[in-house]
């Protein structure tokens, strides 16, 4: 819908947009479809079988689940893994994700597990944003950093996604002033604020889930079995 058509055109906060202050995509068209559009044909791949012992990867006898898994949260961003490839972690590593927050979200094995955990609170975008902010950093391309931010925008911070993000209204606004000339930064509040807000509140009742009590008790088991 065109500016001159309805007057003023809104911006996802629903407040009027004025000049040329970014206001995400079209609200007439749905994000499905622009992702029917936009997104190529693609064939997806199960990452090898890294994470067995947590249920993260697409093992034969757990595909037909990671399939249907993978189908509800595609995102546009070919650079957001659906599993990241890691190494076993040892029992060490296991043990200090429930001492420090920071070294859990370091380990990629430990980013798999608290992303399975986070799936069944239905908060798992909280965590494709947060890599897609990481990946977004590492970019070095002027245009394919403009493209990223604008997929990560239609993603995660537009209201009419439906992997939208919880932010604050002060936050949202500095993105909408960045998104004029976007860059690798131009998510690094919201990214923060997510950060913090997985630390606070879904990282104690991680500690406390099933998923990361058995990862305990299997390796008390593996111990007292040497």
């Amino acid at each position: 819908m065109g500016i001159g058509e309805q007057g003023q055109q809104m911006h996802p906060l629903g407040e009027p947009s004025m000049g040329c202050k970014y206001t995400g995509p079209d609200p007439s068209e749905s994000p499905m479809s622009r992702y029917d559009r936009k997104q190529p044909t693609r064939n997806h791949r199960s990452n090898p079988c890294c994470l067995c012992w947590c249920c993260c990867c697409s093992c034969s006898w757990n595909e037909d689940r990671n399939r249907r898994r993978r189908l509800s949260r595609d995102t546009k961003l070919e650079t957001v893994p659906h599993c990241e490839v890691c190494s076993k972690p040892s029992s060490e590593e296991i043990y200090s994700w429930s001492h420090s927050f920071e070294k859990l979200m370091k380990n990629p094995a430990g980013r798999n597990v608290f992303r399975e955990f986070l799936r069944t609170e239905y908060s798992e975008e909280n965590m494709l944003f947060w890599l897609a902010c990481e990946e977004l950093k590492k970019d070095n391309s002027k245009n394919s950093t403009e493209e990223k931010a604008r997929m990560i925008y239609e993603d995660y911070i537009s209201i009419l996604s439906p992997k939208e993000v919880s932010l604050d209204s002060r936050v949202r606004e500095v993105i909408n002033r960045k998104m004029q000339e976007p860059s690798t930064h131009t998510f690094d509040d919201a990214q923060l604020q997510i950060y913090t807000l997985m630390h606070r509140d879904s990282y104690p009742r991680f500690l406390n889930s099933g998923i990361y009590k058995s990862l305990l008790q299997n390796i008390s088991r593996s111990s007292s079995e040497l």
